[in-house]
């Protein structure tokens, strides 16, 4: 069964990563713990996402006063988890616990162009394109 399990003091070292041909579409763990910190006010969850107590994966959300929106600002399955529909499983619990939340009405987040997996999974949960950025797509869910 796949879970979140918040990073604290005792699983930060955990060792995840992906593939040397998709480290230019995502953020590392260290990346990701460095971003929570920054966002540390805005209600940040770096998380790890985990097959029953083995961990699996890594993510980070926070909110945004400035866009009135849940940014969901990292993902990403280790490589030897991959294609298994954890990355699909822990965005649904993501945006399962921002709906319960009602914190905010919206998601947003980017993804690297090129980055077919991404894209994929983030339509199939209903996320439009809604701007560009250089390489980033930025794309939205109303909640």
């Amino acid at each position: 069964m796949i879970h979140l399990v918040d990073i604290d003091e005792n699983n930060w070292r955990t060792p995840l990563a992906v593939s040397k041909e998709q480290e230019k579409y995502v953020a590392n763990s260290t990346t990701i713990l460095a971003r929570a910190y920054a966002y540390r006010n805005s209600q940040s969850r770096a998380f790890l996402i985990c097959k029953d107590e083995i961990p699996v994966g890594m993510g980070l959300y926070h909110g945004c006063e400035s866009l009135n929106s849940y940014v969901f600002s990292e993902l990403f399955i280790d490589e030897k988890f991959q294609n298994k529909g954890y990355g699909k499983a822990a965005t649904e619990l993501v945006l399962d616990f921002m709906r319960k939340e009602k914190k905010y009405k919206k998601v947003v987040l980017c993804y690297i162009e090129g980055n077919a997996a991404a894209k994929k999974l983030y339509e199939s949960f209903g996320f439009i394109e809604t701007d560009r950025d250089e390489d980033e797509i930025i794309m939205e869910l109303k909640l």
